[in-house]
């Protein structure tokens, strides 16, 4: 059975050092997809902004910066508050979000605790679909046969 770890949170875009605005946002993990984490933007627009990375790039960010291209992630102390920054990259523009650590941290441990890490693979079900696809069925007996005989005779004939 698959499950899914949600966590609304507010996160603050950076415009510049002395500005920013709150935009709401959802943070969502999935068991069935246990690779990524999927974060949503609330921004004042018909649609909201999505954004799908590696859940082990958040988790090495809450402790020290990692990422670089399109996501990379940093803790640092803004105004006496640890917070985790995004910056985001795609062909529409640019971004850089804070997150509050503690929020984001405190939604990660339950991401852990619903699929540990390493344990990843096991939720894909890759071995199981494997083992369906492989095992022959009555039917394929006709497809397995050799449709040529051997040349060769037997029997020395």
């Amino acid at each position: 059975m698959h499950s899914m770890v949600e966590r609304e949170l507010e996160v603050k875009l950076v415009l510049s050092p002395e500005r920013s605005i709150p935009v709401p946002a959802r943070l969502s993990y999935r068991t069935d997809d246990p690779y990524a984490v999927h974060i949503t933007f609330h921004i004042s627009s018909e649609h909201p902004v999505h954004w799908t990375f590696a859940r082990e790039l958040l988790v090495e960010g809450v402790f020290r910066p990692c990422g670089h291209g399109d996501v990379r992630v940093w803790p640092t102390n803004v105004a006496g508050r640890t917070v985790v920054l995004m910056a985001l990259t795609s062909p529409d523009g640019d971004a850089l979000l804070e997150a509050p650590a503690a929020q984001v941290s405190a939604w990660l441990e339950r991401t852990l605790r619903a699929v540990s890490p390493g344990s990843e693979v096991e939720q894909l079900g890759i071995d199981d679909g494997l083992a369906e696809l492989l095992t022959p069925l009555p039917a394929d007996d006709l497809w397995l046969r050799d449709p040529w005989p051997s040349d060769e005779s037997k029997g020395g004939e």
